[in-house]
């Protein structure tokens, strides 16, 4: 495969606030749905990452524009307004853009490790359904090796900032007396869960009341955490009542709307979706403050200031695993040769000639074509191909190494 051919194209927070994101954010449903109009159009390695901060599609194909279409296909955003918004890499631009993605580089907030679960649950999506071939596959396996090595050799990652505790910290920055307000969170997904978690543990509060669709779910956080929960039916009321409310859902429409906070109190809304899951008009209100993940993100904390002293160590782990994908790849353009020159070699060892003139070689004893011999000769071949990069014929080389071990 030619690494040309591998393309990544995306929007990010970089160009993109959170609401134009939204018209490109793809559900697992929206994403199996991609997956199968994939093959019509002769892309059979790809996978999509879908985030609160970007949408990425990753695949081997001639050109970035067949990705685009398939993408917006699924997406309420049209192709013209992806493009308006988009970065298109290709190669080893889009090589090293992975790169940085899974190493958390490109993360909104530097040092993000969450980026890296998303990644893996898009890839196990792609695999599942037959779209991660071998350039994937090893590209991937390049790609969380080196993000792993960054998790564990260095401090990007380090201390407590991501968008869950950046609401924790706009909450305590922002609200006198925050432990004794009444707090509803609904959504109690990997994101919900954090933000919940860090809400008892940062600002000791148990005035909190979780509400889920699958009631079920917010009652078992409810019960670890010793908070209460509430079914999805009385969320508006609930709502009314509350003083911050904090959405982590992942539903494809606002569910909180601003005709909805006409006429209760001062409250703080957080929207931790994308798409937005409270009407963005609803900051209209006087008496609501309504914060979403790009406000979030704007929050300082020192530890940033110590993630970015640990960029330097975090590219050169990751130059290190590029340079043995690289190599990997370069091997691997060399798959062709290496076949060719083993059926030579397997030709010539049932050709009579060769055993005339070679009457030590015992066909009889090598009537297996995948002979020891011809594995060394293909060994020190592909070694040689690996290490010295030279070009010319290996045919001549090869065939000599062979006729050599068979005389000995």
């Amino acid at each position: 495969m030619d690494i040309n051919q591998f393309y990544i194209a995306g929007i990010n927070y970089k160009k993109t606030d959170a609401s134009s994101r939204g018209q490109f954010a793809v559900s697992s449903v929206h994403y199996g749905s991609l997956l199968k109009k994939a093959s019509s159009v002769n892309v059979s390695q790809l996978f999509v990452l879908s985030t609160c901060n970007r949408t990425e599609i990753y695949g081997v194909t001639p050109n970035a524009d067949v990705l685009i279409n398939l993408l917006c296909s699924e997406t309420t955003g049209s192709v013209e307004t992806f493009k308006e918004l988009a970065y298109i890499k290709k190669g080893w631009k889009a090589v090293e853009h992975l790169f940085q993605v899974a190493a958390g580089l490109d993360s909104q907030i530097l040092g993000d490790y969450e980026i890296v679960g998303q990644i893996k649950l898009a890839v196990k999506f792609a695999k599942e359904n037959g779209f991660m071939g071998t350039f994937l596959e090893r590209l991937l396996s390049f790609v969380l090796q080196a993000s792993k090595s960054i998790k564990t050799n260095t401090e990007l990652s380090g201390g407590t900032v991501s968008v869950s505790f950046a609401a924790i910290q706009f909450l305590r920055d922002n609200v006198p007396d925050v432990k004794n307000k009444k707090i509803v969170l609904l959504g109690t997904g990997k994101i919900g869960r954090n933000t919940c978690k860090n809400l008892v543990d940062y600002l000791a509060t148990t005035d909190i009341t979780l509400i889920n669709r699958t009631e079920e779910t917010a009652g078992e956080l409810a019960k670890e955490m010793g908070l209460q929960f509430a079914p999805f039916q009385s969320a508006h009321a609930l709502v009314q009542n509350a003083d911050i409310v904090i959405v982590a859902t992942s539903a494809a429409d606002p569910i909180i709307m601003k005709a909805d906070l006409l006429n209760c109190g001062k409250k703080i809304l957080i929207d931790l979706s994308i798409p937005n899951n409270i009407d963005p008009a609803s900051k209209e209100l006087e008496h609501v403050t309504l914060v979403n993940v790009d406000d979030l993100s704007k929050i300082n904390d020192a530890t940033l200031q110590n993630r970015l002293d640990e960029v330097p160590k975090a590219k050169a782990i990751i130059a290190e695993h590029t340079q043995e994908f690289a190599e990997w790849y370069n091997m691997r353009k060399n798959v062709p040769a290496l076949k060719a020159v083993k059926q030579k070699l397997i030709d010539m060892q049932q050709c009579n000639l060769f055993l005339a003139a070679h009457p030590q070689y015992n066909l009889e004893i090598n009537k297996d074509p995948n002979t020891d011999h011809i594995q060394k000769t293909i060994s020190n071949m592909a070694l040689k191909m690996r290490s010295q990069h030279q070009p010319g014929c290996y045919y001549i080389e090869a065939i000599n190494d062979f006729i050599t071990c068979t005389a000995n």
